[in-house]
């Protein structure tokens, strides 16, 4: 479906996906990991939404929460599947979508108060799909996947074609399993945030295991949030790692019940310790995890010499959040990047990295830094490049990656060097899309101009050609350039929805914000009127993506504050606002942070 506003969608016997899951350059592995998975998303949806259908949208994580949590475990389990690994993906990108979801003013519980339609279009979120997965994965654990799944199927026979509540699936998995579900749906289902877990150990004076607990936390929620934050019941595997020749390896694994703020665990006094210990191996629970002293020095120096994918990512996920929090400075988070990325070999984790450090270095990173530790990631992905085995999913990431981290004009003379030719890297194709890449960042450098952005859709003259070469004109450096955009998106009515969401995307450029400062007043002037005068999909892209979020200052702060109190927009808009001002104040904290660490 060309210009199709969601992925997919499940109509009963004709799923219909985005043209841009048929792919037309080459892509990684991932891409076709994530294609599958929402193939088998939507598949899922003719059992959860259409076979049997909630009762109302405060259920609607019934549907997207199961079709998300069978299509990773139909990839992961399934005789044969090209993707085994698949938890490894989920953790490390729908678990951290998640993870930021509950951690802003409008977190919700699972199962949403819904009063009107509204509501529900801003609910399709990482709450309800993402986190709701990860609670049924937890499920799962909690209750045996032969009880759920057997409970899931008596629940389909005896409400076909009909409405459901959540108590007519959880009667079903009470009866399959024998576990009283009621608490517990209480406690993941009906509450917000997200509890942090941390390993206590206490060594005896040789050395050996004295005491090893697991405390939980339940951190304030957000300022804005209702509700109260909740200790909950947690089924957590314990992983133990030791190094061996180099590498870490699982020498033991204690799976038990996690339940209020401490929990003993049944380690053996008079053990040596592990090297790692990882508490939630396997991903079992929804948990913040943070590591002892002793595993964050080991993991430091040897992250990357994991034997397996999963803890990797776990523990890759961890350092990510603690830069969110502010607890892991930016440069310290690209250190630990630079010194494990290298050994990384699940590509899906690869390209996760990618997008995170550039993320942590525009928006987390101490401004008087900022220029260093770019530079530092640019020779970085560069040197990958150059050392990824020639036509390797590898390569393409990182040839990728250096594009959008060139900065310097050494590395523009190469960027522009393999859009024309003159350079090459073995192995590397530059085909359709990688072209449009390399030009959209000479255009956002203001190496490219609009004969350049001309030429080459000229050569691919396509819908999608359209879409990178208006992206490409938004990105130039120049007044005018941002000028035009803002006025083709905001002023006027009249582009095609993706034609919109890529000018939106070329406008908003981190290295950009002085050209882009006169734009917050105007944001703020333009964006209610645009909501009530545009469909859901197209004022959504203006609401988010145009907030001045690269403007990371208590002025953005108080701007904002101002105009909530004053201009009474309607709750979904106040709520996607209020989500966009929250990264604002979180990437301020974490600009302090990585200062005091300087």
């Amino acid at each position: 479906m060309p210009e199709f506003n969601a992925g997919a969608m499940e109509n009963a016997g004709a799923v219909t996906i985005r043209d841009q899951y048929v792919f037309r350059s080459k892509v990684t592995d991932a891409a076709y990991e994530t294609r599958a998975e929402t193939i088998l998303h939507e598949l899922a949806h003719m059992w959860f939404g259409d076979l049997v259908t909630m009762e109302w949208w405060n259920d609607l994580w019934l549907n997207e929460s199961f079709a998300t949590y069978t299509s990773i475990a139909c990839q992961a389990y399934a005789p044969g599947s090209k993707w085994p690994h698949s938890w490894t993906t989920f953790a490390n990108s729908m678990k951290t979508w998640a993870y930021r979801q509950d951690q802003l003013p409008s977190t919700h519980p699972i199962m949403a108060d819904i009063r009107d339609l509204d509501d529900v279009l801003v609910n399709f979120d990482g709450i309800t799909y993402a986190k709701g997965a990860s609670v049924l994965k937890q499920l799962v654990a909690y209750v045996g996947m032969d009880a759920f799944f057997q409970g899931v199927q008596e629940y389909f026979k005896a409400h076909a074609f009909g409405n459901t509540r959540l108590s007519d699936l959880l009667g079903a998995l009470e009866k399959t399993s024998g576990r009283d579900l009621k608490t517990w749906s209480k406690k993941w289902l009906e509450t917000a945030g997200i509890n942090i877990l941390r390993p206590e150990i206490t060594l005896a004076a040789d050395g050996t295991v004295a005491s090893f607990h697991v405390r939980q936390e339940a951190p304030a929620l957000p300022s804005g949030a209702t509700g109260e934050p909740v200790l909950r019941p947690h089924r957590i595997a314990i992983g133990c790692y030791d190094l061996q020749d180099g590498k870490l390896v699982r020498t033991d694994r204690i799976e038990l019940d996690v339940d209020g703020e401490l929990t003993a665990v049944p380690f053996p006094a008079g053990t040596r310790r592990p090297d790692v210990v990882l508490l939630n191996d396997d991903d079992l629970s929804y948990a913040k995890v943070r590591l002892d002293e002793e595993s964050l020095k080991v993991v430091t120096a040897h992250l990357g010499d994991f034997t397996e994918s999963l803890p990797r990512a776990l523990c890759w996920a961890s350092a990510w959040d603690m830069t969110r929090d502010g607890e892991l400075p930016t440069r310290d988070y690209l250190a630990l990047v630079l010194s494990g990325i290298g050994k990384e070999s699940d590509i899906g984790v690869v390209q996760s990295l990618h997008r995170q450090v550039k993320l942590a270095l525009s928006m987390y990173a101490a401004p008087a830094w900022r220029e260093t530790g770019m530079a530092r990631w640019a020779d970085a992905a560069l040197e990958q490049l150059r050392a990824a085995a020639p036509g390797s999913d590898h390569q393409l990431a990182w040839a990728r990656a250096f594009t959008a981290a060139a900065r310097s004009g050494a590395h523009l003379d190469l960027v522009q060097g393999l859009l024309d030719g003159r350079e090459t890297v073995q192995g590397l194709v530059i085909d359709t899309d990688l072209r449009w890449s390399l030009l959209g960042r000479l255009a956002a450098t203001g190496r490219a101009d609009e004969q350049a952005i001309a030429a080459e859709l000229e050569r691919d003259r396509t819908s999608a050609g359209e879409q990178h070469a208006a992206s490409a004109r938004a990105a130039r450096p120049t007044a005018e350039a941002k000028a035009a955009a803002w006025a083709a998106v905001v002023e006027a009515d009249t582009l095609p929805n993706a034609v919109q969401e890529a000018v939106i995307g070329g406008f908003q450029q981190y290295d950009q914000e002085e050209l882009l400062a006169p734009y917050t007043a105007k944001y703020f002037a333009a964006v209610k009127g645009v909501w009530d005068t545009r469909s859901h999909e197209m004022a959504s892209q203006i609401a988010i993506g145009l907030f001045p979020t690269l403007h990371i200052s208590p002025e953005t702060l108080e701007t904002t504050d101002a105009w909530l109190a004053s201009a009474e927009p309607s709750a979904a808009l106040r709520r996607l606002v209020v989500e966009s001002r929250a990264g604002v104040e979180r990437a301020l904290k974490a600009r302090a942070a990585d200062a005091a660490a300087g």
